[in-house]
C-alpha cells in the first residue's frame, strides 16, 4: 500500500493518496455531498471475472479492488460524521438493499434509488441471458431537516456507457468507469455551486472534474497510485480550461505532501 499523499490543486480542489479510511474522518474538512462509484458486493465483484464472450474474449481473472461488504460500514460512520448534504453511490440492483438496510442502521435518512440506463449496454455475447442495461444510484440525506435537491422528482438518468474518448478496460481504462454527462448532470441536481463534494473512490477522477466544470469544490480519495495520478493530471487540465459563466477554485502550484 503506497504511504498517503495529499496534492491541493486550487483553492478547494483536494486530492489524497490511500485508503478512504486513512483520510476520513480526520484527514479532511466536513464536505456538503459525498458522490461515489464504490466498489459492488464481492459477490459482484468476482462474477466480473467469469464473463467468456461469444467471440472469443476472455475478460479479466478479477477487478483490481475488494467489494463494498466489509467497507460499507466504515464508509456510512464516516459520511454520518462529515457529510452534512446528500449521499449517492453507485450499486447493482442486488445491492440495493445491503446499502438501504446500512444506511438505516446508521441512522441516515434512505431515499429511493435512482437508475442508470445504459441504451448502448453491450449484450450478453454467449446468448444465455438479458445483459445490465443498467446500474443502480442508492441515496440517503445525512443533514438535519427536509432533503432538497433540484430534480423535481425524477429518478432516471440515460446516459450512453460508452463515450466518445472513453479507454475501454481491455485497452488499460479504469474498468468503471461512468460517463462525465452522467456525472455533470447527478453534480448539477444534488449540489450547489460552491459547497464541497467528496468521492471517497475516486477513480481517474470524473466525479471532481464535474465539480471543477460547474464551479463545485471538490474532495478525492483513490488508493490506487495510478489512477490517482491520472485523476490528478485530469483534474489540472480541467482547471486550466476557463469558462466564462462558471467560477472555477483558482489553479495554485503549491502542492503538500504527508
Amino acid at each position: 500500500m503506497p504511504l498517503p499523499r495529499k496534492e491541493t490543486l486550487a483553492n478547494g480542489i483536494e486530492l489524497h493518496l490511500g485508503d478512504f479510511r486513512e483520510w476520513l474522518p480526520y484527514g479532511v474538512d466536513d464536505f456538503h455531498h459525498l458522490i461515489s462509484d464504490p466498489p459492488y458486493e464481492q459477490r459482484s465483484q468476482d462474477a466480473f471475472g467469469s464473463i467468456r464472450r461469444a467471440d472469443g474474449v476472455i475478460m479479466p481473472d478479477r477487478l483490481e479492488f475488494q467489494g463494498i461488504d466489509d467497507l460499507r460500514d466504515d464508509l456510512l460512520i464516516r459520511a454520518k460524521m462529515k457529510c452534512s448534504g446528500w449521499l449517492l453511490a453507485f450499486c447493482t440492483t442486488e445491492g440495493v438493499a445491503s446499502w438501504r438496510d446500512a444506511i438505516e442502521k446508521h441512522g441516515l435518512k434512505y431515499k429511493t434509488p435512482m437508475i442508470w440506463s445504459k441504451p448502448d449496454s453491450t449484450p450478453k455475447l454467449n446468448g444465455q441471458g438479458p445483459s445490465h442495461g443498467h446500474e443502480c444510484i442508492a441515496s440517503a440525506w445525512c443533514g438535519l431537516g427536509y432533503a432538497k435537491w433540484s430534480g423535481g422528482g425524477r429518478g432516471l438518468f440515460t446516459h450512453n456507457c460508452n463515450w466518445p474518448g472513453r479507454v475501454s478496460f481491455q485497452d488499460g481504462g479504469h474498468p468503471t468507469a461512468k460517463p462525465p454527462a452522467l456525472m455533470m448532470e447527478l453534480v448539477a441536481l444534488f449540489s450547489d455551486p460552491g459547497q464541497t463534494i467528496c468521492d471517497p473512490f475516486m477513480g481517474t477522477g470524473t466525479t471532481g472534474e464535474a465539480c471543477i466544470r460547474l464551479g463545485r469544490k471538490f474532495i478525492g480519495i483513490e488508493q490506487n497510485p495510478k489512477w490517482f495520478t491520472y485523476a490528478c493530471r485530469r483534474l489540472e487540465n480541467a482547471l486550466k480550461q476557463a469558462d466564462l459563466f462558471v467560477e472555477h477554485p483558482k489553479f495554485v502550484q503549491t502542492k503538500m505532501e504527508i
